[in-house]
């Protein structure tokens, strides 16, 4: 029995609110890990210092991993319609992602197989294609999610997408691309500042200043970019929070400047970027004076920029340039209340305990990872 007080539209906002944090914990969290992927090949120098690298993630990867399959489940579940489009009009790019984040285990336990240089280079540069293709491709998709993608709903709610791969590879889509990739290498440069010693230590400082000034100015640029010059979306016709999920019973128009209407209706709103833009101003000017904070700055960073996209586009999720009135929202594509209501349930039991255990899990693990270290325990670690 559902409480009187969690009617549907409640429900569809929890659910909208809890898709947004797991998507900040991914970002965050793996978000290092992919971060730390991509800068090995270009901080690590040499074979001791990339062996450092990787087993400062080695004990963490698979654990932080945990949140995109969260975030997939919570869509196949709650967004039923959302998963559909998304996973058939991104076909080839989710195999990309796939591909790349099989790299990653693959790499881990395969690189110290054999003491070969070529044997472990060619590894590394796995890994780096692991860490930076993920990265790339979900800054793209955000980025045409602003922009509309090209799909539409028939009669009998069935998709058709008719754009292709290429079509995504859009200016606007590689800039969020770009910058996706130098957020995360930030984080992971973040990371690396509070696992690593010495030399290594302060080739993460410098990168990882410069990746989260350049994500910052993107950032920026890009916001600019969607205020000025991309048609958003906006619902004409009533909104029915409590309705039926049926994209089709609303009226959908397309303008310049849509996306910024959230930040008039709700002022608060503004804080949100603007939260995110001190963040990095932090992390950069931290990043040599307290690694702890500089990290969480960052982190902070991150879930802004998420966040922003989030409550900008709110309420849709998945926009149809072909017919807007397709696009997909928080309150036409979920499941039903029960389902809601039963996953909310689970979601409060299970959140909690993860949430224990990772913060157990990195208590455990604290200190930093040195050269040393690694050359002791050469045969057990990555």
């Amino acid at each position: 029995m559902i409480p009187s007080f969690l009617d549907y539209e409640t429900l569809r906002l929890i659910w909208w609110l809890f898709l947004g944090v797991l998507l900040i914990g991914f970002a965050i969290m793996d978000g290092f890990d992919l971060g730390v992927g991509t800068l090995l090949p270009f901080i690590g120098r040499t074979d001791s210092e990339r062996r450092v690298m990787i087993n400062s993630i080695g004990p963490v990867w698979e654990g932080n991993q945990v949140w995109l399959i969260l975030g997939g489940g919570a869509i196949f579940a709650a967004f039923p319609a959302i998963y559909s489009a998304a996973f058939s009009g991104f076909y080839i790019a989710m195999f990309l992602t796939l591909v790349g984040l099989i790299m990653r285990p693959v790499g881990f336990d395969y690189r110290n197989k054999v003491s070969d240089p070529l044997w472990r280079t060619c590894w590394d540069w796995a890994l780096f294609v692991g860490g930076f293709v993920p990265s790339l491709i979900f800054g793209v998709a955000f980025g045409n999610l602003l922009q509309g993608v090209p799909f539409r709903l028939d009669d009998t709610l069935r998709v058709y997408y008719e754009g292709s791969f290429f079509g995504l590879l859009n200016p606007l889509g590689l800039l969020c691309g770009v910058l996706s990739v130098t957020m995360l290498a930030a984080q992971g440069a973040a990371y690396l500042n509070i696992k690593t010693e010495g030399v290594l230590q302060q080739r993460a400082r410098t990168v990882g200043r410069v990746m989260t000034l350049v994500a910052l100015a993107l950032f920026i640029l890009a916001g600019l970019w969607v205020a000025s010059g991309v048609q958003g979306y906006a619902i004409s016709s009533p909104v029915v929070g409590d309705g039926p999920s049926n994209p089709l019973l609303k009226t959908v128009v397309r303008e310049t400047g849509s996306w910024m209407a959230n930040y008039g209706k709700y002022p608060w709103m503004i804080a949100v970027p603007l939260v995110g833009i001190f963040a990095a101003l932090a992390a950069a000017l931290l990043v040599s004076v307290s690694p702890g904070i500089a990290f969480i700055a960052n982190s902070l960073f991150i879930a802004s920029v998420v966040a922003t996209c989030g409550v900008s586009m709110f309420p849709f999720l998945m926009p149809s340039s072909l017919d807007p009135a397709s696009s997909l929202t928080a309150y036409d594509a979920t499941s039903s209340a029960f389902t809601l209501f039963v996953m909310l349930i689970a979601t409060l039991i299970f959140l909690p305990i993860i949430l224990a255990y990772t913060s157990f899990v990195f208590r455990v693990l604290r200190g930093k990872v040195t050269a040393e270290y690694v050359a002791r325990n050469s045969k057990s670690l990555y």
